[in-house]
This record gives C-alpha cells, sequence and structure tokens, in this order.
C-alpha cells in the first residue's frame, strides 16, 4: 500500500515511521523495493573526503551505520546525516555530493611552495650579484674576513667577462699606492686591500724600516698606515690603515694552484708614481726560483739617484743578479712568471686572473738597466716580471696578523 501526502507537521518522526523527508519517497507507482537489497546508487560512490587533519569522511551506500536503516546516522553520504533510508526501507533519491571540500588542501600546497620560492629568489640574487656574493659575507662576518674563492668564480660583470677593461675596472679600486719614508729614503710600491677594516697586503721590501706610510686609495684619498707584521723570507707584509674609511672595496683572493702557463692575467699598481696602471699579458712559467734580500736597506738603495721615488728591488734568478746587489742575506721562493708589463712601483700590486680573483701579489722584475747607478727612468719592462703565489700570501696571513716571522 501506499501513503497519501499529509499535511506540514503530521508526520512522526524515529525509526519506526516513514523517511523524515516525504518529498524523496518513492513514487507510488514505482516499483517495489526489497528493502534488504537496495538499488544501486544514481552515482558512482565518491572517494575519502579529507575534511581536517585526522577526519576522513567516507560516502556510504545509503544505509545508515548498521545496513538496515538504523538511525540514519552512519557511513553515509555524510557523516551525522540522515542517509535517505526509512524504517520500511523505501530509498530515497538523493543527488550525487557536491564536490569534496578543498580547503585544507590548497593551504598545505601553498606552504609548500614558501620554501621553494624562497630558494629560487636567493638563487636569482645570488646570480645578479655574482662575484659580490663574496663581499657580501665579509661584510656580514665582520671586516678582517679575507674575501676567497677559487679561479672559476667571477668578479667581473657577466657583460665583460674575460676582459681587460672588465678585470681592471672591478678590482682597481682594491688596489692601492703606498708610499714609505725611512733614513734611507723613500720608495712607492704598492698593495691590495684584502678586508673592509683597512688589511692591506704587499711586499716586504716596500715597507720595511719605513718610519712613516702613506697610502693613497684609488679615489685619490690618502690616509697613514702602519705596519702589522712582515715576513722577509716570503717577501711579505701586513700593514693597516689608521681610521680606515667605511665602504673600502677588498679585493676576493684566488687559487693559484689553478693557474696554468698561458693564462691570460693583468696586472694592476703604480710603476713609477702612475697610480692605478693597468698591464695585461700572460703567465710565462710557473714555480719559479726567485731570490730576493732580507736586509731592509736594500729596499732603498735606488732611491738616492733619478728621483723618481719609486722602488727598484733588486732580486735574482737563474744565477743572475738584477737591479742591483741582492747582499749577502736572501730568501728564494717559489713564483709565478709573467709577461704583463712590471715596472719600479708594482711591487706589492696585484696579478689578477681574467674572473677579476688575485692569483699572485708582484713582487720582482728584471730591468734592463741593471747597473746601480743608472737612474730608474733607463729601466723598463722587458717581460720578465715575478709574483708571490696568492695560495703563499693565504697561508702566511695568520702570522702577518701576530706580527710576522720577523717580529
Amino acid at each position: 500500500m501506499t501513503e497519501s501526502f499529509r499535511r506540514s507537521g503530521e508526520y512522526p518522526q524515529g525509526d519506526d515511521h516513514g523517511s523524515a523527508y516525504p518529498q524523496q519517497q518513492s513514487h507510488p507507482s514505482s516499483s517495489p523495493v526489497n528493502p534488504e537489497w537496495p538499488p544501486p546508487p544514481a552515482y558512482h560512490p565518491a572517494p575519502p573526503l579529507h575534511v581536517e587533519p585526522g577526519t576522513t569522511v567516507w560516502p556510504g551506500s545509503g544505509h545508515g551505520g548498521d545496513g538496515h536503516g538504523g538511525d540514519g546516522y552512519g557511513a553515509g553520504p555524510y557523516a551525522g546525516q540522515p542517509d535517505g533510508s526509512d524504517a520500511t526501507g523505501s530509498i530515497a533519491a538523493f543527488a550525487a555530493p557536491p564536490a569534496p571540500p578543498q580547503g585544507p588542501a590548497p593551504t598545505r600546497q601553498r606552504r609548500a611552495k614558501g620554501p621553494f620560492a624562497l630558494l629560487a629568489a636567493v638563487a636569482i640574487v645570488a646570480a645578479a650579484i655574482g662575484g659580490g656574493t663574496a663581499y657580501g659575507i665579509q661584510e656580514l662576518t665582520g671586516n678582517d674576513t679575507v674575501a676567497s674563492s677559487s679561479t672559476s668564480t667571477s668578479v667581473v660583470p657577466t657583460s665583460q667577462k674575460g676582459t681587460v677593461s672588465g678585470v681592471a675596472k672591478a678590482v682597481s679600486p682594491s688596489i692601492v699606492e703606498i708610499s714609505a719614508t725611512s733614513n734611507a729614503g723613500s720608495s712607492t710600491g704598492s698593495g691590495v686591500i684584502i678586508t673592509t677594516g683597512g688589511e692591506i697586503i704587499t711586499n716586504n721590501h716596500v715597507v720595511s724600516g719605513a718610519s712613516a706610510i702613506k697610502v693613497r686609495l684609488n679615489n685619490g684619498k690618502s690616509y697613514t698606515a702602519s705596519v702589522v707584521g712582515t715576513d722577509s723570507k716570503k717577501d711579505l707584509a701586513l700593514i693597516k690603515l689608521e681610521n680606515a674609511p667605511s665602504g673600502l672595496k677588498t679585493a676576493t683572493l684566488g687559487d693559484s694552484a689553478g693557474v696554468q702557463v698561458g693564462d691570460q692575467v693583468v696586472a694592476i699598481g703604480s710603476p713609477e708614481g702612475l697610480t692605478g696602471t693597468v698591464t695585461s699579458g700572460i703567465v710565462s712559467a710557473l714555480d719559479r726560483d726567485v731570490t730576493v734580500s732580507t736586509d731592509e736597506s736594500q729596499g732603498q738603495q735606488q732611491q738616492q739617484g733619478g728621483g723618481s721615488g719609486s722602488e727598484q728591488w733588486p732580486f735574482e734568478f737563474g744565477g743572475r743578479q738584477f737591479n742591483g746587489d741582492t747582499g749577502s742575506s736572501t730568501t728564494t721562493y717559489k713564483a709565478l712568471q709573467t709577461d704583463a708589463s712590471l715596472n719600479p712601483g708594482n711591487s706589492g700590486g696585484a696579478l689578477i686572473d681574467m674572473n677579476g680573483n688575485i692569483v699572485g701579489i708582484n713582487s720582482a722584475m728584471y730591468s734592463a738597466a741593471s747597473d746601480s747607478s743608472s737612474s730608474s727612468s733607463s729601466a723598463g719592462s722587458v717581460g720578465l716580471g715575478f709574483a708571490i703565489p696568492i695560495n703563499t700570501v693565504k697561508s702566511d696571513l695568520a702570522s702577518l696578523r701576530a706580527g710576522g716571522s720577523d717580529s
């Protein structure tokens, strides 16, 4: 028998009566339905819904928790909602459930993308600033931290990479002119700024015995400096600016172990007092035994004549002496040989690879006029220059900061 429609409010509630949703009852003309074998749903079962962490809702088959109507609150289409079955077994035709809520999932996805987006942004910024990264790290870690890199790190902007002009523009602000005054006279050499606190690496023979040291920056401003430490056996010295200004541009020390014969290099220094002079050439040879004097008076022996104000440091190579007498107190070190033009005043300056990394400190050069009585104006570069490998410099920094081996 079929039920007749009743007015609103006349339907009894509970498990012993018809569905609480009369408008969804089967049509009187529908075929009888066996309550134990309900027809399949009009839609494909939906997958489990992840509403919130730790809660999973499984769409059901239209029955209550007991499989026979029950209370209508089981694993039905929505947990805690009537499933459409009544006590007599009539099945109400439900529309397909709405699409699963997607609120929490996108939130997790956005959180997951966050770190990757941040890493991508950092990578882009790092690529943009190139070799400036080493300078930035130095600023963060303190002004006595030396920027160091392999020779593959480029300090030169990408658009000018591999060009002498690009190297000169990038590194020249880190090269200084050094004027040292002693009882024997005055001399002029060069140096390389290695920290923002004003530490400068140069040759020992440029500042040995000096009573006063003046440093002229690339921007033309001059400052006084004092000797921190010296190592006459390696012909190295560390000086530091007094009241160093902010914003000093530091050089990046490369890896001289990666230098090969034939590599193009750039030299920057102050030959004959000409500040910021740039020359270029190639690495002619490696591991040349160069002998220099450890006597501090030897560095100024050429300063009494000619009036050039540029030191002309005597050295010995291949059993011969150049630029004067090295004296009886000498030391020998392994040097890079280059044909980049070096002249008196280049000592202590930088030998640079085409990525803008310092690979050597220029220390000796052969002058055509080796007679000590000749004026420095008659001397000139003949393509035989020598530089202390930068790895030797880096290994000696701690000692120099402590006063050096000569202290």
